[in-house]
């Protein structure tokens, strides 16, 4: 199904008829402050084996990155004793950033290995996170990727339904998406690093 929910102000009854497929082990589609992502309840484990093996990668070992609903929210997941990481992470979010971070001894139980890093998202989108606030706990998330050469986004919510309606339980119409990724951040080593430059301009 397709659910139009707007991002101004998310009504209450959608956001908790999307979690209530989260917490069933649903797959969604969903808007960030970037492109469109799919993704599940962090605690879905066949979900996230199943978004894993969609995208080619080991549902062992899956690189996938975790949306928080602030930051108060991250220390249930994630160690961040650099204070100079903790400023950097607190001026740029939410935005168009994903971190990857030193992770604590709660995500080794969800991806089934000795992961020591995650990547962390805080998107400017009220309708995702309000998602994870009603949730109570972080979702998995994945940039959908498009076939085509030219555009690697798709941006069209409706597009995306008729491509992904078999795979996932439901897609979030947030209006169209943008077709630049997050600019990721790697704050694991001793020089803050980008990764990936996107849409993101990083503020040191």
């Amino acid at each position: 199904m397709i659910i139009r929910i707007y991002n101004e102000n998310p009504n209450n009854k959608q956001i908790r008829q999307v979690v209530d497929l989260l917490e069933s082990g649903g797959i969604i589609i969903y808007p960030t402050d970037t492109v469109y992502a799919m993704g599940c309840d962090i605690n879905a484990t066949r979900s996230i084996e199943k978004i894993a093996r969609f995208k080619g990668l080991n549902p062992k070992n899956p690189d996938l990155s975790l949306i928080f609903h602030d930051m108060s929210q991250l220390s249930e997941y994630t160690i961040i004793r650099d204070n100079t990481v903790f400023k950097l992470l607190k001026r740029n979010l939410p935005g168009p950033f994903t971190f990857i971070v030193q992770a604590n001894n709660q995500i080794p139980k969800l991806f089934k290995n000795k992961k020591k890093t995650v990547g962390i998202r805080i998107p400017d989108n009220n309708i995702v996170l309000e998602l994870v606030r009603e949730l109570g706990r972080p979702i998995i998330t994945t940039s959908i990727h498009d076939q085509d050469e030219v555009i690697e986004y798709t941006t069209d919510p409706e597009l995306i339904f008729e491509k992904f309606r078999d795979f996932a339980d439901a897609v979030i119409d947030g209006g169209f998406g943008k077709n630049e990724a997050s600019t990721i951040v790697d704050c694991t080593g001793e020089e803050i690093e980008i990764v990936r430059q996107g849409l993101g301009i990083l503020e040191i």
